[in-house]
């Protein structure tokens, strides 16, 4: 895409924007699901009781590396064993296990500065193929194994913390002191393979739980949501494609191109046309902190724990139009008050 005849937005103090913690990079892994989730809690937490704190991705992702184990068990290896997951994934961990802050567990080795997990989740898929291969389908044996792997690659999760002089276990950290109420929370999600204002199945492999918690709504409702939300103080958690011709890492820019599709066209059947053929697939995670009214085209503030973000000249961050988000963005997770009266429609 030619971008010398746009004009474009050039800093991050140009937006307004809500509390987050600095932008802080994946590394070579696809877990972006779990370091955007976080942070869009992280600036909940910081919206509901002004606390500002910083919480361990790799907390969440050591334990869903256990239960899709656990999952590979159940479906006799049917089950997806791979890196990525879904926002509601966070949900789902910290629920059972809880969540501590990243002080006491950031998953790297003495002297590492950067995640790379290439040669453990090599280590584990190798030895799931062998499970499968050999039939020995012991859930307590895969499980054990997985997480010696694990402890080995990123240290032993802890089971206490102490925060300001007193001790938590982790599900007390997020129940006592983060004070975090989950059921909250929910994604919501546009498409029109599955009947809106209905709760459905994200149909893409990353749900490999096949979680059908999302709540579908149409194009119009869904933008409206997300642009009322982060102009009323809430920042949103979104989930989609940023692998397209519009994007322009040393630009810190993401735009629609104009071969591919005017602004006035982009509407539901364009959306899920793009879907259904695969050229929008669910390829990242990232966090909504800000926005930028702008008469021609509005813009959004996004952070970034990619590592393309940290190409341009605002280190973590890119800047959306919102005719992306509408066109490539799928899903998003929000706090439930977001959505008003829309969510009275649901049964």
């Amino acid at each position: 895409m030619d971008f010398s005849n746009y004009k474009l937005q050039r800093s991050v103090d140009e937006f307004s924007s809500y509390w987050h913690n600095p932008p802080i990079s994946q590394g070579n892994t696809s877990t972006c699901w779990s370091f955007s989730t976080t942070s869009y809690f992280e600036s909940e937490i910081y919206r509901l009781t002004k606390k500002k704190v910083k919480l361990s991705e790799i907390y969440t992702v050591y334990w869903e590396y256990v239960e899709k184990a656990k999952g590979f068990v159940a479906s006799r290896g049917e089950s997806l064993f791979a890196e990525g997951s879904e926002a509601n994934a966070v949900t789902r961990i910290w629920k059972t296990y809880g969540i501590v802050p990243e002080a006491d567990y950031n998953g790297l080795k003495e002297g590492q500065t950067f995640h790379n997990h290439s040669k453990m989740f090599n280590e584990m898929s190798n030895y799931l193929k062998s499970v499968k291969k050999e039939n020995a389908w012991n859930e307590k044996t895969v499980t054990e194994t997985i997480m010696s792997i694990l402890n080995y690659y990123l240290g032993t999760p802890p089971t206490t913390v102490t925060v300001e002089g007193k001790s938590y276990s982790p599900k007390q950290y997020l129940d006592n002191y983060l004070t975090l109420k989950l059921d909250d929370y929910i994604d919501v999600l546009s498409y029109m393979q599955k009947p809106y204002f209905e709760k459905v199945e994200y149909e893409v492999p990353d749900n490999w739980w096949h979680s059908s918690d999302y709540y579908n709504i149409p194009l119009n409702e869904f933008m409206d949501v997300l642009k009322k939300a982060i102009r009323n103080g809430y920042t949103v958690g979104l989930g989609g494609d940023v692998s397209e011709p519009g994007k322009s890492a040393e630009l810190d820019v993401f735009m629609v191109p104009d071969f591919d599709i005017p602004s006035e066209y982009i509407d539901e059947n364009a959306r899920q046309f793009r879907f259904s053929n695969q050229t929008t697939t669910d390829d990242h995670g990232i966090h909504l902190v800000g926005y930028l009214n702008n008469p021609n085209q509005n813009w959004y503030l996004i952070k970034d724990s990619g590592s393309g973000s940290r190409d341009g000249n605002n280190k973590g961050y890119y800047f959306f139009t919102e005719d992306y988000i509408k066109l490539k963005m799928m899903d998003y997770i929000v706090h439930k008050d977001a959505l008003g009266d829309l969510i009275k429609k649901f049964k």
